[in-house]
């Protein structure tokens, strides 16, 4: 089962009559834990799960809700969000483990492979093979590849810093041109990538 809440939430929302009662129960949930972060990247939506941790972090073009003003003060979790994104995209390093996250619904293997994606380093990248391995199913490369696609936590959960084995980019829920931009944030020369002749660093 891939479980990304927000994304299912707005192909429901778009298949659903506007007005129904199931759709206006989601948008209603949303919308109480939701802010919209205007990043260089484009808006980025942050949702808490609860007071203390972050459930999702999404690029959208259009943010949907209103912002209630009670909602940072109900969940001090998004000021902590905005304020490490605020430090990031200024520069500097980010600690991932700096900001708790809880994500609910995903599958055991799902939430393997979530869990070692926090594990990478700041300014540093890993192959979908290493995370295959390090989980323990050193063949299921391409599962792996669609866990990494369905992880609902962009940036602060750093599936960007997940590529191919060979140096290619592969893909990026948020967009190849965003995934680019985020990994030469963190310092890193995308126009080696490719063409690098000693690839132990990713596929390690």
């Amino acid at each position: 089962m891939k479980m990304d809440r927000f994304k299912a939430f707005f192909q429901e929302l778009a298949e659903e009559p506007s007005g129904t009662p199931s759709s206006e129960s989601k948008r209603r949930y949303f919308a109480s834990r939701t802010i919209s972060y205007p990043s260089p990247l484009g808006c980025l939506g942050i949702v808490a799960a609860n007071q203390d941790n972050i459930s999702h972090v999404f690029f959208m073009d259009d943010f949907p809700f209103n912002e209630p003003k009670h909602l940072l003060i109900q969940y001090p979790v998004l000021t902590r969000a905005r304020e490490l994104l605020d430090h990031y995209f200024a520069g500097n390093p980010l600690d991932v483990s700096e900001i708790p996250i809880q994500i609910d619904g995903g599958t055991p293997f799902q939430n393997s492979v979530w869990e070692t994606i926090q594990q990478i380093p700041y300014g540093e990248f890993r192959s979908y093979k290493w995370i295959a391995e390090q989980i323990g199913k050193p063949k299921a490369v391409r599962a792996v590849g669609n866990a990494v696609g369905t992880n609902p936590v962009a940036i602060l959960n750093p599936c960007h810093r997940v590529i191919r084995s060979n140096g290619a980019l592969g893909g990026y829920g948020g967009g190849l041109d965003r995934k680019r931009q985020l990994l030469a944030l963190e310092g890193q020369a995308l126009e080696k990538l490719k063409s690098n002749t000693n690839l132990a660093q990713i596929s390690r």
